[in-house]
């Protein structure tokens, strides 16, 4: 009888291949993905997450973009609107933007207008990864965006909820979506590093190879015979379960195969194929991996990320400065300008235009640049840093923001101003001189009858209010930004509190033009009723009146007030503040400078 010739059963095993996320857009639906279920998010997600080079690259560039957040050069000529573009775009939303825009290749921003639609009331952070885009019209357009917290389960009869682009309707919430140009790439935008992700993933897979051997308990693989019959197939997965459960690691990365034979003599047998130098070609790949991750991110010195390597490519201080200049034009910049175009967008639509800037993370001394041939606004775009003019309408900005401003209604009407005069009894002399309250027939007939020796009598405070207006003594081409703004909110009928003022110079938002007294590590905030805009300043306060129009009337008295003010000084209560705030600082005593002051 002919032997059976015995062959060898060779199965080829096929390694996963690397596949970028295509943009899957089905006849059937309305809305376009990246990738299957828009998994493509998800897939850079993980890159993220897995990678520790991309991981450090993609935190540290995010914190570059957003620097140490937005400003702009002209926040003091427009302190009203630098102060509605600051709360519009708050701190925490632009930061998200700057993150996604760099790991996601793209972002997108809610917009919420407020009801009547006049103005854009806030806006917030959308996570790229929720948001598949509506098919484009016959112009090109994309109207609209399709919202699922998570794609993956979305079912396929159901239908996302859609939220509208910007501009293109009359919905109270829109979608601003904003992203680069790339070519072939009409609807999403690959990430500017989408050549490294394999490096990325393999990154990844070298680290756990590792970890799996280390937390594997029968590392090298093996096998295992069993010489004493061949157990039924039941038997046999038990016994595999029960060694996998006792020695195998806890990512259960190890591998071993199982005989069972007969006998010794007709044991299985296995030749392990061995790599001579394996440490040194995953030292290698790991390496490799490493530099093909920071050119794909166009990392000029890893130094600049926090990344330390051997080859001395920008570890002195030279090379750190020219790096770190060439990154910020060439990597950070065109991510600021993406998102600065998108904010001037919102800005624009609340009728606020401002030059905006992201304030930079880089060293003062790496952002040196030629004062000679830069303007202002261009320095302070640069480093981040203001000139001297441009810090001193940084501090007015401060004070104004701080000091709230009172609009009179229309039921009240002025009556008189004058220089400021602290003093409580005075105050009401004033008022009840030159206002009476408005009395009927009847109760004139009783005054006449119930005769006052007096003369006079004080009408209660709801009748009168007394403000402050800003007042100026001494004109000067050199006005500060400050005193400048004052003087045209007084002509737009702006007065303020004696509480508004002196919580203005309690908070210290004056304190650049402040004095600085012998040993202090800085100037100290200053009083305002005292010092108005500082030293040399031609301004003062001045007292306002005013009359409850329905309820009273202007005394004939009005321009005799001068001749009965007047009482002894004994009586005279002595309130807070000071008699300085109606002299102007150029009056003063060393032109308001410090007793300390040296000239």
């Amino acid at each position: 009888m002919r032997k059976k010739k015995q062959t060898s059963a060779i199965n080829i095993v096929q390694l996963q291949n690397y596949n970028s996320p295509d943009i899957k857009i089905d006849k059937q639906k309305q809305w376009v993905t990246f990738g299957d279920k828009n998994s493509y998010f998800q897939y850079l997600i993980d890159r993220y997450s897995g990678s520790a080079t991309n991981n450090a690259i993609i935190n540290g560039i995010s914190q570059m973009i957003y620097g140490k957040g937005i400003d702009a050069t002209d926040n003091s000529t427009f302190p009203n609107e630098y102060a509605q573009a600051v709360t519009l775009l708050n701190d925490k939303c632009v930061r998200k933007l700057a993150y996604d825009l760099k790991l996601m290749g793209q972002c997108a921003i809610q917009i919420i207008y407020s009801k009547d639609r006049k103005t854009i009331a806030q806006v917030e952070h959308m996570p790229v990864e929720t948001l598949a885009m509506e098919k484009c019209d016959e112009d090109g357009n994309i109207n609209g965006y399709y919202y699922s917290a998570d794609w993956e389960k979305i079912k396929p009869n159901e239908v996302p909820q859609r939220i509208p682009a910007f501009g293109t309707s009359r919905e109270p919430i829109e979608i601003l979506y904003v992203r680069p140009y790339v070519a072939g790439h009409y609807y999403f935008s690959p990430v500017d590093y989408q050549g490294g992700l394999q490096y990325a993933e393999l990154e990844e897979e070298i680290a756990n190879y590792h970890l799996n051997n280390i937390l594997n308990g029968l590392a090298p693989s093996m096998l295992i015979n069993f010489n004493n019959g061949v157990p039924n197939e039941e038997e046999r997965e038990l016994i595999e379960r029960r060694i996998l459960e006792k020695y195998s690691g806890s990512s259960n990365a190890g591998r071993f195969i199982l005989s069972f034979n007969e006998n010794a003599d007709t044991e299985s047998s296995i030749e392990a194929i061995q790599l001579s130098d394996a440490h040194n070609q995953y030292q290698f790949l790991s390496d490799e991996s490493m530099r093909k991750i920071m050119v794909s991110h166009r990392v000029i010195s890893p130094m600049l990320l926090g990344i330390k390597d051997n080859t001395g490519l920008g570890n002195n201080a030279d090379e750190l400065k020219t790096a770190s200049t060439l990154m910020d034009n060439t990597v950070i910049r065109p991510f600021q300008e993406l998102l600065l175009s998108a904010f001037d967008e919102i800005l624009a639509y609340n009728n606020i235009s401002l030059n905006l800037y992201f304030k930079t993370l880089q060293p003062l001394e790496f952002t040196e640049i030629d004062k000679e041939i830069a303007d202002e606004e261009t320095i302070e775009e640069e480093t981040g840093v203001k000139m001297k003019s441009h810090l001193e309408d940084q501090v007015a900005n401060d004070i104004l923001l701080h000091l709230d401003n009172d609009y009179i209604t229309d039921e009240w009407e002025e009556v008189d101003a004058r220089e400021v005069n602290y003093d409580i009894q005075d105050d009401e002399l004033w008022a009840s001189t030159l206002i009476e309250e408005k009395k009927s027939a009847v109760e004139k007939f009783a005054d006449a009858i119930t005769s006052k020796p007096s003369g006079f009598s004080y009408l209660d405070k709801s009748f009168y209010k007394i403000r402050y207006r800003y007042a100026q003594k001494y004109s000067s081409d050199k006005t500060r930004k400050f005193c400048e703004i004052m003087m045209n909110r007084r002509k737009k009928g702006n007065v303020y509190r004696l509480e508004d003022i002196d919580k203005a110079s309690r908070e210290g938002v004056n304190r650049s033009f402040g004095h600085r007294p012998k040993g202090a590590s800085e100037p100290q905030p200053y009083d305002l009723f005292r010092f108005k805009g500082g030293v040399n300043c031609g301004h003062y306060w001045e007292q306002v009146l005013y009359r409850l129009k329905d309820k009273t009337k202007k005394s004939d008295k009005l321009y005799d007030y001068n001749e009965v003010k007047n009482i002894p000084q004994s009586y005279i209560a002595k309130p807070r503040g000071t008699q300085d705030s109606k002299i102007a600082p150029k009056d003063m005593k060393n032109n308001g400078h410090h007793p300390n002051y040296k000239g």
